[in-house]
């Protein structure tokens, strides 16, 4: 049951709990926190217009009831003193005939003067006395006072009326139910419950829509610098009709206008410096040919400075022509020439052609996949030299060779009898000039696994490293069959 209280309590029982909010073990995104935000201040709002609405609904009800109580025990009361004003014999038919409302009873209480005793009479004395009334409203009334009071009576509520007659030395007391009350209240607040639970949900889904609508042009200028990431320099934001918006589109387009200065100023520079060493280098080999045939010439001494120069200046050599590569790969001149490619036949004809025949080259395939795809013979055979290359200047050389044919995709592996590459050195091991801690003391100018990766992106795929079995380095490279051919997988 709803308690009604007394009168004059007009508030909707409400309590508020504190709790500790555990921390969080994740961080909302702006959309999370948007549809939170909108969701926590309707709920907010809608409770508090709930609880107005409850408390002015229930106070006005009540006190249209307290009238009409009211106005019925009053014109009630009238009656039994007009039938028992002149007879007081027929007062237990007079009660029993007053019409009260269903559920609700009345009580007659009568001062005997002529005994000097005091007599009450029940409208139902088998089912209500005087003792089901509240004390307090039965003892104001006798002592002279009309009044009313809310009680509850077998588990249901009641508004009690007693109507002081000193005339005849009487008091009337009426209840009447209050269940109607109590039904259309709970029916309200059940109404008002399901209006707050859905105006929630409405203004989480709101907040979603508002931020979807908000983050879109965040997500543009993600997709863009994504783009810029991947080599499209000349991603720029189109202009948006929000002038706040339009204030982050110029300054994203300002950003990238000074990043791809200065990416091209490096690249233009580092191409610059590769093509005016190119000559000197080039000169500079043909001189050290000419000495290193006549190496028996000179003193032990001699020729060991004669083997230090030879092998600087071959080193150096390869490093101005990785150099170069990386420069027309940065440049976008360096475009795929794709052709019909038998990949085992190709990759054994490169082992033998660069002195790698003894290496074992074992080739598998899928079910339904060939070993012949679109690719690029060029950059393949860059791949696989500098591989092999690799693992002979740094790890003892090249242990296995294998080729897995795939339905979308071609495995290249090349494992080594080195000491592996540590974990945490398998992705920088990639990047330009970058050496691994087993390599520290070598040769070698620090491009050949940065011109690998950047030749199997080109073609589509990519190259991982990761430890063999043996104990060695495994490094990967996955090709697309049939890489795109449109300028942003062409290009490097």
């Amino acid at each position: 049951m709803l308690p009604l209280g007394p009168i004059g309590s007009g508030s909707l029982p409400c309590h508020a709990e504190s709790v500790a909010r555990p921390p969080l073990r994740f961080r909302l995104g702006l959309r999370g926190r948007m549809v939170t935000f909108f969701g926590l201040a309707a709920l907010a709002a809608a409770l508090a217009l709930s609880v107005v609405t409850y408390a002015s609904t229930r106070s006005y009800l009540l006190s249209q009831r307290t009238v009409v109580a009211k106005r019925q025990a009053f014109n009630n009361a009238q009656l039994v003193r007009t039938v028992i004003a002149g007879d007081r014999s027929n007062v237990a038919d007079v009660m029993t005939n007053i019409r009260s409302e269903r559920g609700g009873y009345a009580v007659l209480h009568l001062d005997e003067t002529e005994t000097n005793a005091e007599s009450f009479y029940a409208q139902e004395p088998l089912r209500f006395t005087q003792s089901n009334l509240p004390a307090q409203l039965v003892g104001r009334t006798l002592a002279g006072s009309s009044g009313r009071q809310r009680f509850t009576f077998n588990g249901q509520p009641y508004e009690g009326v007693g109507v002081a007659i000193p005339s005849l030395g009487a008091q009337y007391f009426e209840a009447f139910p209050l269940d109607d009350v109590e039904t259309t209240l709970r029916t309200i607040q059940t109404t008002l419950l399901a209006g707050v639970i859905l105006i929630t949900i409405a203004a989480g889904f709101l907040g979603f829509v508002m931020s979807r609508t908000a983050l879109r042009p965040l997500a543009r200028v993600t997709k863009a610098a994504n783009t810029i990431a991947t080599g499209r320099l000349d991603t720029r934001l189109d202009p948006e009709d929000d002038p706040d918006l339009d204030q982050l589109v110029d300054s994203f387009n300002d950003m990238a206008d000074a990043v791809q200065a200065r990416i091209e100023r490096e690249q233009r520079f580092a191409s610059d410096v590769s093509h005016e060493l190119r000559s000197p280098v080039t000169a500079l080999a043909a001189a050290v040919d000419v000495i290193v045939a006549r190496r028996d010439d000179f003193t032990e001494r001699n020729r060991q400075a004669i083997d230090i120069v030879a092998s600087q200046v071959k080193r150096f050599d390869r490093t101005v022509i990785d150099l170069l590569e990386l420069s027309r790969m940065d440049a976008g001149a360096s475009e795929s020439s794709l052709d019909d490619v038998d990949l085992a036949d190709f990759i054994g004809r490169v082992m033998n052609r660069y002195g790698f025949a003894t290496v074992p080259f074992e080739v598998s395939s899928t079910a339904s996949a060939t070993t012949t795809g679109l690719l690029d013979r060029r950059r393949i055979e860059r791949i696989i030299v500098n591989l092999l290359e690799n693992a002979r200047d740094h790890a003892g050389g090249a242990t296995r060779v294998t080729l897995h044919a795939r339905d979308e995709d071609f495995v290249i592996a090349i494992e080594d009898d080195g000491p592996g590459i540590a974990v945490s050195e398998r992705e920088r091991i990639f990047e330009r000039f970058a050496r691994g801690s087993a390599s520290r003391n070598s040769t070698g100018s620090g491009l050949g696994l940065a011109i690998v990766a950047e030749h199997a992106r080109a073609l589509g795929g990519s190259a991982t490293v990761e430890n063999s079995a043996s104990g060695g380095a495994r490094f990967i490279v996955t090709l697309a069959r049939r890489p795109q051919t449109d300028e942003s997988m062409v290009e490097s």
